[in-house]
């Protein structure tokens, strides 16, 4: 059996990736609980949860990510983990300030599209509303 040294996991957002490159462990957390990952581990799919997902490179760098719900999947030596929301930062402490201030501007963001949505969805309602009307 050919063991792997290392996989190679991207973390990708909706409009960005925010890691891509090689690592020898892999920790992050499921609706189940917490999981680790290291490159010959059995393939499989989970759904993440609003967490830290820890990523420890080749020569034993530790990245620190916060990450809003997604999914992982492994298969072979690729890890694929989608989320949407993501944040990095060098230390654990630091990373909550960061969490706490880009996701509370980005749900800020979301509020105000989904107002903005709402607002041209009931204008067209009353617009084919309006098509119905007898017209004199």
């Amino acid at each position: 059996m050919n063991m792997a040294p290392d996989m190679h996991v991207y973390l990708r957002l909706p409009s960005t990736v925010l890691f891509d490159g090689v690592a020898t462990r892999l920790r992050g957390e499921a609706a189940d609980g917490g999981f680790g990952i290291l490159p010959n581990h059995v393939d499989f799919v989970t759904a993440l949860v609003p967490s830290v997902l820890l990523i420890t490179q080749t020569e034993g760098v530790e990245r620190f990510f916060g990450i809003d719900e997604g999914l992982l999947v492994k298969k072979g030596r690729v890890v694929e983990v989608a989320v949407r929301r993501g944040v990095e930062s060098a230390d654990l402490d630091e990373l909550q300030d960061t969490i706490g201030s880009q996701f509370a501007s980005l749900e800020d963001e979301e509020r105000i599209a989904r107002a903005a949505l709402s607002r041209l969805e009931a204008d067209m309602v009353r617009r084919f509303a309006s098509l119905r009307e007898p017209h004199p």
